[in-house]
């Protein structure tokens, strides 16, 4: 596995830029480490219930680009939305291998491609004191995929590097 090193991320997340100039170079790192098709990060106000997929990396441009506005995310996402019901309950990050295999107590295999097209993707939950801060995914598209160790560990690392730059974003935002 060719993953960048969590000392390499963290030098990315802990520069003294704004944190949305931090976090497209992170999650590019984090995406061509992986061998990702995609990798996008999923902001939240966790006391408005409110989010927004913010920042996309992209391997090329042919990858899907899921950016969407604000929403209300605590009302129908979590009843269409197994993955993302875990999130909310700070549940640790789920690795999904096929998403075409995974039982429905996972995930909506329908929701998951009518919405995002993958076939395997990483759920990695930004969170702190059970508020969801986030969501980390990097996912690839056309075949399965399955997460080694390495990769797993690397992961649940680098959401504790994400949160407080998440934090900052969200904190920096007007509607505060």
């Amino acid at each position: 596995m060719n993953t960048t090193s969590l000392a390499d991320l963290e030098k990315v997340l802990t520069t003294s830029e704004p944190p949305a100039q931090r976090l497209p170079p992170a999650l590019a790192q984090v995406g061509a480490s992986l061998r990702a098709d995609r990798c996008f990060l999923y902001v939240r106000n966790p006391e408005l219930g409110r989010g927004r997929i913010a920042f996309v990396w992209r391997v090329n441009e042919t990858v899907p680009d899921p950016r969407h506005e604000w929403q209300n995310d605590t009302g129908d996402l979590p009843k269409q939305d197994p993955l993302f019901r875990a999130a909310l309950a700070a549940k640790p990050s789920v690795f999904v291998d096929d998403v075409t295999k995974a039982s429905a107590d996972v995930l909506n295999q329908e929701f998951e491609r009518t919405t995002f097209g993958h076939r395997a993707l990483v759920h990695a939950h930004i969170t702190e004191k059970d508020q969801l801060w986030g969501i980390l995914q990097p996912c690839v598209f056309g075949e399965p995929r399955h997460w080694t160790a390495a990769e797993r560990d690397y992961l649940n690392a680098a959401v504790s590097l994400f949160l407080p730059v998440v934090q900052d974003y969200i904190r920096g935002l007007s509607f505060l």
